[in-house]
């Protein structure tokens, strides 16, 4: 039996998508359909080479509704609201998963980076391996045991020794690397003067920023080049680099609803799809690839 969940980071590549492919491309109604054309296309490969069973769709909902902007209004400032078109486009990205038989989680306080955390939570309590899809390395921190993160794009997979081996911490160490060495994607500031060379030297001689936080005296003797000025700015900015860990922390106890079965993959719904389809008008022979990889 078949034990690999596939937990999809969606947004990714329906931004991808738009960003790629021509806003030429329209539907029936002559709106663009360009980002969902494309998620189609990715899903298509997705399926075909994995072949999965189980499988969930998660998508964020938005860039400023986060609980994390409750902790800290700048959290993703730094990038633009997705446009009406875009925002229509993803609600279409949404019903091609539902109507193809296909789990999709979204919420609008939690990033999808939480509902992938949460799902891979439940699924490996039941004895599942947890395969993520996706390209950021936020969500590494997920990996335990035998679960695998997969960059689908330059189809790098990484299990917990290989994203060691990757990014120089263990999974569970990344959200600590971020606190130090911040991060720019999602506007979270991390500690001043730490790079990610000094971040990793210091989470291999100590555990956690606590580990860190507590042994800072000893800082200044390492053999770290500018370890006085990095303890410091570690001691100066102590609130600023657990902040930045909160911030960087998937949650994993979402409460997500579903039963156990709920990313099983079902029969499609046959007069949904034909509809989406009449309203992209295109996205036909990736429909009967999809339907066909499911089914085999």
């Amino acid at each position: 039996m078949n034990r690999d969940c596939y937990l999809v980071d969606s947004s990714i590549y329906v931004f991808r998508a738009w960003f790629s492919l021509p806003d030429t491309m329209a539907g029936a109604d002559g709106e663009p359909v360009n980002a969902v054309y494309g998620f189609l296309r990715f899903m298509t490969e997705l399926v075909e080479q994995a072949r999965p069973t189980r499988i969930v769709f998660a998508f964020d909902e938005s860039l400023s509704s986060s609980f994390r902007n409750e902790l800290y209004p700048a959290y993703k400032a730094n990038r633009e609201q997705a446009p009406p078109e875009l925002k229509r486009q993803f609600e279409l990205c949404k019903d091609l998963v539902r109507a193809l038989g296909m789990s999709c989680l979204a919420d609008d306080r939690y990033e999808a980076d939480d509902l992938i955390a949460s799902a891979a939570s439940r699924m490996r309590a039941r004895g599942y391996r947890n395969v993520v899809v996706s390209g950021d390395k936020d969500l590494v921190q997920v990996l335990e045991g035998s679960d695998l993160w997969w960059d689908f794009s330059r189809d790098r997979r990484l299990d917990v020794n290989g994203a060691h081996d990757h990014f120089g911490v263990w999974p569970h160490q990344l959200r600590d690397y971020l606190a130090l060495v911040g991060d720019s994607v999602d506007n979270i500031p991390g500690v001043p003067g730490v790079g990610p060379k000094s971040a990793v030297r210091l989470l291999r001689l100590y555990e956690s920023l606590e580990e860190l936080f507590s042994n800072l005296e000893q800082v200044p003797q390492l053999a770290l080049r500018g370890a006085g000025r990095i303890a410091e700015n570690l001691r100066a900015h102590r609130e600023q680099a657990f902040l930045a860990r909160e911030l960087a922390t998937v949650v994993t106890q979402v409460p997500l609803g579903e039963g156990d079965e709920a990313y099983d993959v079902t029969a499609s719904d046959q007069a949904e799809l034909r509809r989406l389809l009449d309203r992209l008008d295109r996205g036909e022979g990736y429909v009967q690839r999809l339907r066909s990889a499911l089914t085999a």
